[in-house]
């Protein structure tokens, strides 16, 4: 069952967000690097991006929250199944959001897979049509390299989830606010602790693979 569902574009500061819902009690959280971390979890959105039915209680077994891609491509379903559950919609300046995502994810979507890679690039590359269907070709019709019409979808997005997430249920979040709002919404205390900044473009690289050898995302806190 899930108690949070993160209704953000990736890249938008989900990575932090997922490991402060940990923190306060609102995990596991599911993020798209759990399927790095477990890629047995893969084929339940290679199911979905297919287009069949698969159960959310299925998708989401032993999770709290979720954010980021892929759970966002299906934000209104989760949402509608979930009636009691807070949204939360990560935000952050456009024009950084698209650069941050050109220079990672999509650049990592549309590289050429080496001939020989570590495990890593083997589940990545075993992602990488799912990211196609669902983000590149689904929420962009293609034409993310078109940043006029991906920042255009961007706010396109952000104001849909506004005009569709009843307010009392709705948290517009920008992670440089820290905890207090955060915590506000949830109903919980403020940590004594640090608000995460984890995930930042230049360190992306080495943050998949730590996942990937320890089997969860690093949690500074």
């Amino acid at each position: 069952m899930l108690n949070v569902i993160g209704a953000g574009f990736g890249r938008t500061g989900t990575t932090s967000l997922k490991v402060a819902l940990e923190h306060l009690g609102f995990g596991p959280c599911f993020h798209m690097y759990e399927l790095l971390a477990k890629p047995e979890l893969m084929d339940d959105w290679i199911r979905l991006a297919d287009g069949e039915t698969v159960p959310w209680d299925q998708v989401f077994a032993g999770y709290s929250s979720t954010v980021d891609w892929p759970g966002t491509s299906y934000w209104r379903e989760l949402v509608d199944a979930h009636p009691e559950a807070k949204v939360i919609l990560t935000d952050r300046d456009a024009d950084r959001w698209y650069e941050s995502t050109y220079n990672t994810i999509y650049s990592l979507a549309n590289s050429e897979p080496p001939a020989q890679g570590d495990e890593v690039d083997a589940v990545a590359a075993r992602f990488r049509p799912v990211l196609h269907k669902l983000i590149w070709d689904g929420e962009f019709d293609g034409r993310f390299a078109d940043r006029d019409h991906a920042i255009e979808v961007f706010h396109r997005h952000n104001a849909e989830v506004r005009r569709y997430v009843p307010a009392d249920r709705l948290l517009v979040f920008r992670v440089s606010q820290g905890w207090q709002p955060l915590c506000d919404f949830l109903g919980v205390d403020v940590p004594d602790a640090v608000f995460p900044h984890v995930n930042d473009t230049a360190s992306m690289p080495e943050l998949m693979r730590r996942i990937r050898s320890q089997g969860a995302v690093p949690s500074p806190l």
